[in-house]
């Protein structure tokens, strides 16, 4: 019985965070603007500013194992470029911040750029539990029409990654080994290992 009320107790709490959370709508903003003063953790889309939520240390950590793998592949193959996490690109329709992304030696801007003007050749997202799966598809074909050549979604609960090479989906499960289809050729990685 002492257990069914601490159940309800918690059930409470969590409606009542939930209603902490709902915000004001907030009012349009031009993506000049957003540009001007792009702030953290957030992205533009639609006129609104939307906040990247769902940051787990599961998250975290998939978006640091796979940052640090393309990078040492990136730098033992010599194929220059840089890889860089959560910097602001421009799609056609929105200003994003890509969880990971590859951007080759011929794109490396030589200015200090506040947003990037096009998706970068190879993007990750890391799929968080509240991620819509509409929204994330979405996400990436806007990539992908915004001259990104090569998309990975990462799902880390579910131990897989779906890769969209520019022509169609692939589906990389635990056991199988993923690997780059178009950019930073030759990269390929134990979806456990980089899902651990």
């Amino acid at each position: 019985m002492q257990q069914v009320e601490q159940v309800q107790q918690v059930q409470e709490l969590e409606q009542v965070q939930e209603l902490e959370q709902v915000q004001e709508p907030q009012k349009a903003l031009s993506l000049e603007e957003f540009i001007a003063h792009p702030p953290e953790r957030m992205e533009w889309v639609d006129g609104q500013l939307v906040e990247k939520t769902g940051i787990s240390f599961k998250h975290g950590r998939t978006q640091a194992k796979l940052a640090l793998y393309w990078g040492n592949h990136n730098n033992s193959s010599g194929q220059g470029g840089e890889v860089i996490t959560e910097v602001l690109c421009r799609t056609q329709k929105q200003g994003r911040k890509p969880d990971v992304a590859y951007l080759t030696p011929e794109l490396i801007p030589t200015d200090n750029l506040t947003i990037f003007p096009q998706s970068f050749p190879l993007i990750a997202e890391v799929v968080s539990p509240d991620d819509s799966a509409e929204k994330l598809f979405a996400k990436a074909q806007e990539y992908l029409e915004s001259g990104c050549q090569e998309v990975w979604l990462l799902f880390p609960e579910a131990k897989l990654i779906l890769v969209n090479n520019g022509q169609r989906w692939l589906l990389f499960n635990a056991g199988e080994i993923v690997s780059t289809q178009n950019v930073l050729l030759g990269f390929s990685v134990a979806v456990n290992e980089l899902l651990a």
